[in-house]
């Protein structure tokens, strides 16, 4: 088992790589066997790094400016949480902070699982109807 202060520091890292949106880096969080799920999403999430960029891509990437705001984080053994806020800006004008609670398991310095806890409504509520078809559309 890793030393909890390590996990939040990948944690850390991991956060800044998404704030880039530098999803190459983003992948290399991942083994082939991690599972990511959107825990108020109806489906199963996404398993492995390309297929969770891939997720990731489709709702962040048409952004025209994505801010991860940092938060609480706590570290027991080989779990992390982290409460945190980001803020979507839509280049039609629209924007929104989502709170969230995100859970992550992490292995030999990879993350395993990460589950995002968050209000669908508070999305669905303030995104512009073409990010809502573009998502619709799915990532695969």
């Amino acid at each position: 088992m890793a030393d909890p202060e390590d996990n939040k520091a990948i944690i850390e890292r991991f956060w800044l790589d998404m704030g880039r949106r530098d999803f190459d880096a983003v992948a290399r969080y991942f083994t082939e066997e991690s599972h990511y799920t959107d825990v108020p999403a109806p489906e199963d999430g996404a398993r492995g790094p390309t297929a969770i960029v891939a997720r990731l891509r489709l709702g962040i990437e048409p952004l025209e400016r994505y801010e991860p705001l940092p938060g609480n984080m706590v570290a027991d053994g080989d779990m992390v949480m982290l409460e945190h806020s980001e803020a979507w800006y839509w280049g039609s004008g629209e924007h929104v902070v989502l709170p969230f609670v995100s859970v992550f398991e992490l292995r030999e310095g990879s993350i395993v699982r990460w589950w995002d806890y968050w209000d669908l409504g508070t999305l669905m509520n303030a995104a512009p109807q073409w990010w809502l078809d573009h998502i619709m559309q799915g990532y695969q």
